[in-house]
């Protein structure tokens, strides 16, 4: 039987963190993005999609498939 792939999402951090709340910035370093144009891939769940609602301002989301 096939398995079943599950979607991706690639996040890219495109605006610094300073001059907003100290807890956008854990959350940025706590996905791993730590430098301004990184990109990381994440499994698309609700866990990474409620971090990244709270710092939807800073990031650039795309949906891979």
């Amino acid at each position: 039987m096939a398995k079943k792939k599950s979607k991706q999402l690639k996040v890219t951090y495109v605006r610094s963190a300073i001059g907003y709340n100290k807890h956008q910035s854990k959350i940025l370093e706590a996905l791993g993005l730590r430098k301004l144009n990184t990109t990381k891939i994440f499994p698309d769940n609700d866990c990474i999609r409620g971090s990244l609602f709270k710092v939807k301002h800073l990031v650039k989301v795309e949906e891979i498939d």
